[in-house]
């Protein structure tokens, strides 16, 4: 995963309040992904590149994520083409499953997203808290996302969910040699879900 390909995940994947409100309460650990990521046509997320691979002046433009619409095989389409499916076990999009159950730490799964390429997910957090430009979201949960690009170099994803808001903050880094380098940073700054700003 490039990250450059991390963008339109964050984008819907990668969740309009102004302000410091604070998340709905947390959820118990029986909760479904859909919990974490609550899919409706017009709900929106917007999002500040806080990257630390770009320059500082080149930091802190923002992207939202719309969704517009719902396909005849149930997953919902934003308007950066990415395409999410909320099951009773996993969240996914076309390709990968992108949070599952049980949401419990440790929690792993796999999926192949080419030939010769899987992705490894692990929950690697549970009610944790996060700080972003839309307020501090309580009892989120942190999946790590490993695809192998060469013998040398991992693709890491990270992302932190919020129960009733969806993502809040997504962050690549390359793992080269055992060195970690960040690439991208991008966190929730406002969102609309449900009537909920």
């Amino acid at each position: 995963m490039t990250p450059r390909s991390a963008l339109p995940l964050l984008a819907l994947a990668v969740a309009c309040a102004h302000g410091g409100p604070s998340a709905p309460a947390a959820a118990t650990p029986k909760s479904s992904p859909a919990d974490y990521f609550p899919l409706a046509v017009g709900r929106s997320w917007t999002y500040v590149d806080e990257s630390p691979a770009l320059p500082p002046e080149g930091r802190g433009t923002t992207r939202t994520v719309r969704i517009l619409a719902r396909t005849p095989d149930g997953y919902f389409r934003d308007n950066e083409r990415g395409e999410l499916r909320a099951d009773r076990d996993c969240l996914h999009d076309r390709l990968r499953r992108l949070l599952c159950a049980p949401l419990e730490k440790g929690r792993s799964w796999s999926s192949v997203v080419a030939l010769g390429s899987t992705e490894r997910f692990e929950i690697v957090g549970v009610g944790e808290t996060v700080a972003t430009p839309a307020g501090t979201f309580e009892g989120c949960v942190r999946v790590r996302a490993h695809n192998r690009a060469s013998a040398e170099t991992d693709h890491v994803l990270e992302i932190a969910y919020a129960p009733g808001v969806g993502p809040v903050r997504l962050e690549t880094f390359a793992l080269v040699k055992g060195e970690v380098t960040p690439l991208v940073r991008a966190v929730l700054q406002s969102y609309e879900v449900g009537g909920r700003k």
